[in-house]
């Protein structure tokens, strides 16, 4: 018990020291792995940290090739790598939002979106140019076929393993930054659910030996959230400027109707016409039609899902613009009303005004009645 009591007065296991130091607790963690690297005895422990495992030999006719299977031990790679994205969440906070946040001057809630949609824009620009770059490389653009033929793709290159392995890590590492960050309790239910959303896809993918659509699916949906986190920051800076929501809008639905149509065919046409057609999970595949239906029910529930939150937002949006639109006529209109009265006045003072039938000056005063000599 007195130790318990040590501990938890202890500054180390303070809430506030792990929430202003958790990024140095993380490097220092990296650091020691890194550090095991140098001796023979734990290199190969920190090794599993570091690089992908379960790389196979695969004879082709140019020579070998290293590929990669997926099996528990990622699970010691995404926690090294949950670490290096807390480091890096950290570096661009702190070198990049904070100083502009000084000079804006945001409220608390939007200080609070404006980092998160800052954060998100720096990882979705360098998820895009990554995607891009390993599709291109693969050959997954260039051959549509490649999507389905030859499933279940259970061997993978390195970079595409890794990437999945780093994505995990990236949205796995949001979690505990909701505490850190001292996220509102309001905004907590919201951004559960994306991330959530984003970690049963992208694990799902992975292990479902799906990578390959899931590569193409994951940059059709970055590109949307890029363009509508960048919107947002632009809107922080001016109000007046929405462009880029506009931008958003028609990016968006063009994405979801990608992202069904893309799914349909190679999950409802393309992997109905493979020949192994078997349910052998120790193989990797899961290619049956109930299989199939499942993956299909959960993009379109998760599309229809994300289409509802978009109209919903829209019709927000356009409700607040009417409102405000209103408010200003009402307010032209007041303003008018006012000028024209103020005018009025002026005239009456001008050419004085009646009081019982009796014209009077600006003074008060009756004007002196002409007298008329008498002949």
């Amino acid at each position: 018990m007195a130790f318990r009591r040590r501990a938890k007065s202890h500054p180390l296991f303070s809430q506030e020291f792990l929430i202003h130091n958790h990024a140095d607790v993380g490097f220092c963690l990296v650091l020691c792995v890194l550090v095991a690297l140098m001796f023979e005895v734990t290199a190969k422990t920190a090794f599993l940290f570091i690089l992908p495992q379960y790389n196979v030999s695969v004879p082709t006719a140019d020579g070998e090739i290293v590929l990669y299977h997926y099996g528990l031990k990622d699970l010691v790679t995404i926690l090294f790598y949950i670490f290096i994205a807390i480091i890096l969440h950290a570096v661009v906070q702190e070198y990049a939002l904070d100083k502009i946040n000084r000079r804006l001057h945001l409220s608390k809630i939007k200080h609070s979106k404006f980092n998160e949609s800052g954060q998100l824009v720096a990882f979705h620009i360098a998820s895009m140019a990554w995607c891009l770059y390993v599709l291109a490389t693969e050959g997954y653009l260039s051959n549509p076929k490649s999507l389905w033929e030859n499933y279940p793709h259970v061997h993978l290159p390195f970079q595409v393993k890794f990437f999945y392995l780093c994505q995990l890590s990236y949205w796995l590492h949001s979690l505990p930054e909701l505490y850190f960050q001292k996220v509102r309790k309001e905004e907590i239910p919201r951004q559960l659910q994306y991330i959530s959303l984003y970690l049963v896809h992208i694990s799902g993918a992975y292990l479902l030996n799906l990578t390959r659509l899931g590569l193409i699916l994951l940059l059709l949906q970055y590109v949307a959230e890029f363009l509508f986190h960048m919107a947002r920051l632009f809107y922080f800076t001016d109000e007046n400027n929405e462009k880029l929501f506009n931008a958003w809008a028609v990016v968006f639905v063009v994405s979801r109707l990608f992202t069904l149509t893309l799914s349909v065919l190679v999950i409802g046409f393309g992997l109905a016409r493979v020949e192994n057609q078997a349910f052998d999970p120790e193989k990797g595949n899961f290619n049956t039609l109930l299989f199939r239906m499942c993956v299909l029910l959960l993009v379109c529930f998760s599309q229809a899902w994300m289409m509802w939150r978009f109209i919903h937002f829209q019709l927000r949006r356009w409700r607040e613009y009417w409102n405000e639109q209103s408010t200003r006529k009402k307010a032209a209109a007041a303003a008018a009303a006012t000028h024209g009265k103020q005018q009025l006045k002026t005239i009456k003072r001008e050419s004085g005004y009646h009081e019982n039938g009796v014209v009077k000056a600006e003074n008060g005063t009756s004007p002196r009645t002409k007298k008329i000599k008498s002949p």
